[in-house]
């Protein structure tokens, strides 16, 4: 409670300091979110590999064991300091989530929970006289571009300095330098003391937005280098049937997002004849993206809109590299009742050598604000918080897709819905799934096999060429008032899983391919002010 009221004590001063006529011109927003979630089947497994029944995502993209049903708050507020139209500072807090009834997150009896209050953003927008660049720095959302789908390899909030420069109407740059990673090892073999060195991750990017006439294109690139103790400590363990299990410990508070970019620059599983130390980079990563995205308007109704991108890491080692693309079309019909759509994309995936890398396209994190998204269950199709989203994971990775929607579908007045249905499968070869799970220990030429630490990805369901599924989605949204409105999302997803290829979800100690199907409902309700 002590920082709940830190923080409003902090808008208290500053609406004060507004009254006595200082040239600063404060101004405060932010929302009240609740979310109630009923998720069934959210692991794709009627039982675990011991063939009990288990609550919770054992399968799926997100390893989060809750319960069937969820209550969860969170409060979004953003202060922003406006001295000028040149010049303003703006500090976005992130009160929660916090599930009812759960102690750690401040929501059992009492309400006195810890680690709550937590900074979103943090940042200073300004403009140099006589000149059209706009600069941002501090803590920020970033989203790299894409028209036809959220952007699937940066969207999320970092540290850096963002500067945008607009040419004229029709043409503009922008540039950002980013640090996600800075001073975060520990080296507990130097008797605790921090060995901050080459642990630095930083990325840049050039955007170059074009505006004619009907049209919308912009090619962006991204580079980065990432330090050899970014992620350290590396430990690996021996597991069942003589394979090994690899964890990248560090930094380990920072939960989602970096479980996220672990998962998104290495290979699921990898085969080695190196040991020890050695078997990881101990020179910076490198790593390069590049895309073109763009949209067709000129003639409307009809609009159409392409994603492409092309990515590469270089971890210092071959096995540990990954490179992959990804491309999408998306055509749409602006009507007076609805947007209908219809849609594909394709996403590399990896063929079966554990020892050449990953042909997945690499990406940072994606977790922040998606809007544009393939569903809302299966994936984070949309900003609002809850636990049913992202069961198939936090972009469509290693797989391929059609679609067809229906947005702003609306019949009544402040009543809108959206209507999905999505078909997918994989991308990847089904050897892989052999490697993935531990069923072999070792490749082809009698390397050690290494895998991700967990049934299959971190941060995303592995599906092979041999996999498919549906999920179909109908989202709406009600507006009772101006600043209320109520959501009401339901979805649904059903995999046809090979048996022949994940061996019957055999990993040496089970035996249980005994999928369900996963469903949810979830109402969540909005105060925006």
């Amino acid at each position: 409670m002590r920082k709940w009221g830190i923080v409003f004590l902090a808008v208290a001063l500053l609406l004060g300091d507004a009254a006595t006529g200082r040239a600063v011109d404060f101004k405060v927003k932010g929302s009240w979110q609740f979310a109630f979630d009923y998720i069934n089947g959210g692991n794709f497994m009627g039982k675990n590999r011991q063939g009990s029944h288990q609550i919770g995502q054992q399968w799926a993209a997100i390893h989060q064991k809750r319960d069937e049903f969820e209550a969860i708050q969170r409060l979004h507020l953003q202060l922003q300091a406006v001295a000028s139209e040149s010049l303003a500072g703006v500090v976005f807090f992130e009160i929660g989530e916090q599930r009812w009834g759960m102690a750690a997150q401040g929501g059992a009896l009492g309400a006195d929970g810890s680690n709550m209050v937590k900074v979103k953003q943090a940042y200073v927008d300004w403009m140099p006289p006589h000149a059209d660049l706009k600069v941002r720095m501090g803590l920020q959302g970033v989203r790299l571009p894409g028209f036809a789908l959220d952007n699937p390899v940066f969207n999320d909030d970092v540290a850096g300095i963002t500067a945008s420069y607009a040419f004229n109407k029709s043409f503009g740059l922008t540039a950002l330098w980013m640090r996600p990673y800075n001073d975060n090892w520990l080296d507990t073999a130097d008797n605790g003391v921090t060995a901050d060195y080459l642990d630095n991750f930083d990325l840049f990017a050039l955007l170059a937005p074009v505006s004619l006439d009907g049209m919308k294109i912009t090619p962006w690139a991204m580079a980065g280098g990432m330090g050899p103790n970014t992620l350290k400590p590396f430990t690996v363990r021996n597991a069942a049937g003589n394979s090994k299990t690899f964890t990248f410990n560090n930094p380990s508070s920072q939960a989602i997002d970096g479980l996220q970019m672990r998962d998104g620059l290495f290979p699921a599983a990898f085969s080695s004849g190196r040991g020890g130390a050695s078997l990881w980079n101990t020179a910076y990563s490198t790593m390069f993206w590049g895309g073109l995205t763009g949209e067709v308007t000129a003639f409307s109704p009809f609009r159409v809109s392409w994603d492409f991108i092309y990515g590469s890491v270089d971890n210092g080692r071959e096995y540990l590299n990954r490179q992959g693309w990804f491309g999408m079309l998306l055509g749409e019909y602006d009507t007076d009742w609805g947007v209908p759509g219809l849609y594909g994309w394709y996403f590399s995936g990896d063929d079966d050598n554990p020892h050449n890398g990953s042909e997945r396209l690499p990406y940072v994190a994606t977790t922040n604000n998606l809007t544009n998204s393939l569903s809302s269950f299966g994936y984070r199709g949309n900003p609002i918080m809850g636990g049913g989203k992202g069961v198939l994971g936090t972009n469509p990775n290693g797989t391929w897709g059609v679609g067809a929607r229906i947005k702003k579908l609306s019949f009544m007045d402040d009543l809108s819905h959206t209507l999905r249905v999505n078909y997918f499968g994989g991308t990847n070869d089904p050897k892989m799934a052999a490697y993935i799970t531990g069923r072999r220990p070792m490749d082809g030429a009698g390397r050690a096999l290494y895998r991700n630490n967990t049934d299959f990805n971190s941060f995303g369901t592995y599906l092979t060429r041999s996999d498919s599924g549906l999920e179909i989605n109908f989202d709406s949204t009600y507006k009772a008032a101006e600043n209320l409105s109520f959501i009401l999302e339901t979805g649904y997803i059903h995999l046809w899983l090979d048996e022949g290829t994940w061996g019957r979800y055999e990993n040496i100690a089970g035996d249980s391919l005994n999928y369900k199907d996963a469903w949810k409902v979830s109402l969540n309700v909005i105060y925006a002010f």
